[in-house]
């Protein structure tokens, strides 16, 4: 069974939105080996319309351009794009298609393929929520900035019950970016304060 990976860029208050507009100035060499080890990696990439349209506007050209971002172009290039969307359109950019049919049922049969790579995502916000209530996300990587944007779309929108995850991994960058690594976990804990009280330090009187 493939591995989908979910990487996110994230304020401390949560917001995923237009991250250009804050997340530069944060960018170093242990985000760019982070990004590299999930995006970079995979064979296959499945990815929202409105990211996959930021994507192919400007990762072709960049691409063609030879700079240093150029090799990194090249390997989402090379990688096979799949996009959902709602409607049939043309790909321009090489390797894309679109998901067929229903979101669950596709991407259970995308996760089924015979394959060594994981599957990434990258933004694609409303995909990964809905991959990560259905059980099928089965890590979400979440870069998160060390500033609070104070607007726009944060990740995790209200509704009628907790979502219990499980940290996997911590790893702090010098820029005070956090790297966390969480699944769904199906074993959270339970409890109320009488449980949590037996924790509180103790009197000797």
């Amino acid at each position: 069974m493939r591995k989908i990976t979910a990487g996110l860029f994230i304020s401390l208050d949560g917001v995923v939105e237009d991250p250009q507009d804050w997340h530069f100035p944060y960018f170093d060499e242990e985000m760019g080996q982070a990004v590299d080890a999930t995006l970079g990696s995979a064979d296959t990439l499945l990815l929202g319309r409105r990211t996959y349209d930021g994507f192919a506007e400007a990762w072709p050209d960049r691409e063609r351009a030879g700079g240093e971002d150029a090799a990194f172009a090249r390997k989402l290039g090379d990688a096979r794009k799949i996009v959902v969307s709602g409607r049939e359109r043309d790909f321009t950019w090489r390797n894309s298609e679109r998901l067929r049919g229903d979101l669950v049922e596709a991407v259970t049969a995308l996760k089924a393929e015979p394959s060594t790579s994981d599957i990434a995502m990258s933004g694609s916000v409303s995909v990964v929520r809905q991959l990560l209530a259905a059980g099928l996300l089965d890590e979400l990587h979440l870069l998160v900035h060390p500033i609070a944007v104070r607007r726009g779309m944060r990740f995790f929108e209200d509704a009628d019950a907790p979502l219990p995850l499980r940290l996997l991994s911590s790893t702090t960058f010098a820029t005070g970016v956090v790297h966390l690594v969480y699944r769904l976990d199906d074993d959270a804990p339970t409890g109320g304060y009488d449980k949590a009280k037996a924790s509180l330090p103790q009197s000797d009187g």
